[in-house]
């Protein structure tokens, strides 16, 4: 089946409070993407964030961000009151994200709906809880604990703490009874919230695609209420952790810090966690993109507090094995395999193996100096087609860069000699349509012909990612009877 769809992150969704949230506006968006015969909205993690704001590094697999949660949606229970939220300071730019004056108002502001919501009472409260209680229970107590040391790291905890004495983790829970409730609570929010605008999204015919990193941040509930899962000594420090190695754009590779998985103890338990996780995400969400997938085959290890990925070396992961489980468990479940950059035969062949569709970027295939497989002539229909990721610059901003002898190929390849750069993005967005991939994914930057200043990240650098807004009516009846149009002449209703 062909179809196609937007590329937007919750937190690029305007709103009145500084950062996208599960508001009116995200039901409008919704409303959009009906109206321009889109079946995908392709999101990204909706983990809580800490330190560089960035979604691939949360606090949580599980949890959800708190600033998605809809504050007008507690104005209407009599939980807040619009003063209220208005007093905060939420930032003076629309179109910009300020990640400190959001962490400096969003807890204080979900506070005083706490401490009106008499939630202990709360039937459906307490069913939340139980049902979540094998990951809830964890989360809660890591992040009062957290908070009430002053946002530390669990690695510097007392040896105590570090190491879930038992006695210890009982003091913390009597002590940190109202945090812990609290964050129970902003958890309780973001998941009805957010399952009320899926539910409206579905009955639109519309499926989420959710994005999972493959690994989680080394400061989060999982590492510390799971510390066997991870390749740590008996200190419970790592041993090694994530990266890439030095290539043609950084001679030191990348450094991520994340740490690398216990592989050996997963095939032991028969992967269950790996197999409640993604679970998990059927209940988030309808599609699953999985990032870094040639981790699963191969995955990057550095030691422990090297300066650079120079060091690093490729160890073996859990392969076919993996999946092979996942489909007994969970039966077939629809996955997109993040299988960009350099690709081995071994990570090629698990790929066809697990029959995943794979991901295919247009501002990866045009190199004067080699023939590309991104280059859509060499498509077959089990891929996703995107004209970029969040990680890729807009459209506009790309072809600005290019080199002569790149931006040549581009032209020739599209044959649009004639057409004025500032409509490349159109040109790109048809070439991706066009091609024989089921599924085509557009940035919503593409369609709206945006340029640089409104790209999501840039890879491997931090202060200035992840803070890009869309700004309110930017999509005219026009535009959307555009994309409608155009979804129709390529065969994507």
């Amino acid at each position: 089946m062909r179809r196609n769809g937007f590329l937007l992150p919750i937190s690029s969704l305007p709103s009145k409070y500084g950062i996208g949230s599960f508001s009116k506006e995200a039901y409008e968006f919704v409303d959009i993407l009906e109206k321009a015969n889109q079946k995908i909205w392709q999101i990204l993690p909706l983990g809580p964030t800490g330190y560089g704001d960035s979604p691939y590094q949360s606090f949580s697999t599980f949890a959800g961000n708190p600033y998605f949660i809809d504050l007008d949606k507690l104005i209407e229970e009599k939980l807040l009151t619009q003063e209220e939220c208005d007093s905060y300071d939420w930032g003076k730019n629309d179109e910009y994200i300020d990640y400190e004056k959001i962490y400096l108002s969003r807890f204080k502001i979900l506070k005083k709906a706490y401490k009106r919501s008499k939630i202990e009472h709360n039937k459906k409260f307490q069913a939340y809880c139980k049902y979540n209680k094998w990951w809830l229970d964890d989360y809660a107590l890591y992040m009062a604990i957290k908070d009430s040391l002053g946002g530390i790291s669990w690695l510097e905890w007392d040896d105590k703490l570090k190491l879930r004495d038992k006695k210890t983790l009982l003091k913390y829970s009597k002590k940190l009874e109202e945090e812990i409730t609290f964050y129970k609570y902003i958890q309780y929010l973001f998941s009805d919230q957010w399952h009320k605008l899926k539910e409206y999204a579905n009955k639109k015919g519309i499926s989420i695609v959710g994005d999972i990193p493959i690994y989680v941040a080394l400061d989060s509930a999982d590492t510390w209420a799971n510390p066997e899962l991870f390749q740590f000594d008996k200190n419970l420090n790592p041993i090694a952790v994530a990266g890439c190695p030095p290539d043609s754009f950084s001679e030191d590779g990348q450094l991520w810090g994340n740490p690398l998985y216990d592989w050996e103890y997963h095939k032991y338990t028969h992967y269950k966690w790996w197999i409640k996780r993604i679970k998990y995400c059927y209940n988030l969400y309808d599609i699953v993109r999985i990032d870094h997938f040639r981790g699963f085959d191969e995955y990057f290890s550095i030691p422990y507090k090297s300066k650079t990925a120079v060091n690093g070396t490729w160890e073996k992961g859990p392969g076919i094995e993996l999946f092979k489980q996942l489909k007994q468990e969970l039966g077939e479940v629809k996955i997109i395999a993040e299988d960009l950059g350099f690709l081995t035969d071994s990570v090629i062949k698990l790929l066809k193996d697990t029959g995943y569709p794979g991901m295919k970027v247009l501002q990866f295939a045009f190199d004067s100096r080699e023939e590309s497989d991104y280059l859509p002539h060499n498509y077959n229909k089990n891929c996703v087609v995107y004209t970029g990721t969040h990680d890729n610059d807009t459209i506009i901003g790309w072809y600005k860069e290019l080199d002569t002898l790149d931006k040549q190929m581009c032209i020739d390849y599209i044959n649009s000699r004639d057409s004025e750069e500032k409509y490349r993005n159109w040109d790109l967005i048809c070439l991706a349509m066009g091609s024989v991939a089921d599924t085509c994914i557009i940035p919503v930057q593409d369609f709206l012909g945006l340029n640089e200043s409104a790209r999501i990240n840039i890879p491997s650098t931090l202060g200035d990612n992840w803070k890009w807004r869309m700004k309110p009516d930017c999509f005219s009846e026009e535009l959307i009877e555009k994309i409608k149009r155009l979804t129709k002449i390529y065969g994507r209703i």
